[in-house]
């Protein structure tokens, strides 16, 4: 049970907990970042009008090259998270 809930998933992509840990954590605060300013840019349309998108091909830009650089980059998802 253990495993299947902090292990499995991390090494199927070839990482340990520690590391799938800390990139989820950076993914997750680049997110909040980016719909906060989608919440300011809202209310001021001026402000942070290009952060979300940016913020969105950034990540992604991020995740193909953690893919390729992956043991095996087939194994991964096509998707993170």
């Amino acid at each position: 049970m253990i495993a299947r809930l902090f292990l499995d998933h991390p090494r199927s992509l070839g990482m340990s907990w520690a590391s799938h840990g800390w990139g989820a954590v950076a993914i997750g605060f680049r997110m909040i970042g980016a719909g906060l300013a989608c919440l300011i840019h809202a209310l001021v349309p001026a402000w942070y009008t290009e952060t979300a998108g940016r913020t969105i091909t950034d990540l992604h830009a991020y995740m193909l090259r953690r893919r390729s650089s992956a043991p095996d980059p087939h194994s991964w998802p096509d998707y993170e998270i």
